[in-house]
């Protein structure tokens, strides 16, 4: 199939399966790791779009295009990159979520050693965080100083340093304050070692084969969340129009306003762009998350909010939408 016709089809028909995938030998070689290392629990593992753990859920979601070579190429195509597509990469991502799908099997956040040493996994999780390079307070692992962006992957960067074979992580931490939660990693795990979990449930969050958008839909929502997060610029312009403080007891979030008036924004700019809805639709999406999460209201009169959200969605989605490429046909 041409990239064309394969950005058409839907994820429910692509019949994906794990088990003809080379994703199949990585899935045995994890769980022959936690059997070394005395844990019951074997994370059940499906296909989705992209990498995850959900909370509650002693299982990972893998992307789709781990599942096929061709699908691969195309990620790599579109996207610059295929995460996951290198075999020691994949393999630790492996061992991370599997540290999220082993926290939720024994609900361990909820001991008092665990939040003693990665602190409170109710803390929000952050649209970004500001590293601090040098800092030995962390493990590295994944690379970026992810786990410093939240408890649960601090917790679940440890892990997986314990868990990979040859680590050599009472060696190579020996001085560093990571130190001890490695031993606090190794103490909780003791602790449930040959142990049944208490959660088991097999539950699948977004499965491949009940979603039925297509590729060219994924993709392109795909590129405008990162672009969007990217470059930063939709905060920037988001933080022009509002303001984090409500300055009048009547002003309404930002987020209200934008959802309340969707369908016409989304419209509006379409026609004037003469382009495709959906692609204006995926912008205004990713903004109103953005004001959600900032907090923002609007700043003067809705009249005048509304003016400036037009002309801001008209500027981001023409920006985005021409520097898609390849193009992806709905």
């Amino acid at each position: 199939m041409s990239d064309e016709e394969l950005l058409g089809m839907r994820f429910c028909d692509l019949g994906l399966v794990i088990e003809r995938s080379r994703l199949a030998r990585h899935v045995r070689r994890l769980y022959g790791e936690l059997e070394r290392r005395g844990i019951r629990v074997r994370p059940h593992v499906w296909l989705s779009e992209e990498w995850f753990s959900p909370d509650g859920v002693p299982g990972i979601a893998v992307p789709f295009y781990l599942a096929h070579p061709r699908l691969e190429r195309l990620e790599r195509r579109i996207m610059r990159e295929a995460e996951g597509s290198n075999t020691r990469l994949l393999q630790r991502i492996l061992r991370h979520e599997a540290g999220h799908a082993l926290d939720n099997a024994y609900r361990l956040r909820r001991r008092r050693r665990w939040r003693e040493v990665f602190g409170p996994a109710s803390l929000p999780y952050p649209a970004r965080y500001r590293a601090r390079a040098g800092s030995r307070r962390y493990v590295h692992h994944l690379g970026e100083w992810y786990a410093q962006a939240h408890p649960t992957e601090d917790f679940a960067e440890t892990f997986a340093v314990w868990l990979t074979p040859k680590s050599g992580w009472r060696k190579n931490y020996a001085d560093w304050p990571a130190y001890h939660k490695l031993q606090a990693v190794e103490e909780l795990l003791d602790s449930v070692r040959r142990r049944r979990a208490p959660v088991r449930n097999r539950t699948r969050i977004e499965p491949l084969e009940t979603n039925t958008r297509t590729l060219a839909q994924h993709y392109r929502r795909k590129l405008a969340h990162s672009r969007l997060i990217r470059r930063g610029l939709a905060d920037e312009l988001l933080q022009r129009a509002f303001t984090p403080e409500r300055l009048r007891r009547a002003a309404p979030r930002a987020a209200t306003l934008l959802r309340a008036h969707r369908r016409p924004l989304a419209a509006g700019v379409a026609r004037a762009l003469r382009i495709e809805r959906y692609s204006a639709e995926q912008v205004l999406r990713m903004l109103i998350e953005r004001s959600d999460r900032l907090k923002l209201h609007v700043r003067g009169s809705r009249r005048d909010a509304l003016r400036y959200s037009r002309w801001m969605l008209e500027r981001l989605t023409s920006l985005y939408s021409q520097g898609e490429t390849p193009h992806l046909p709905l």
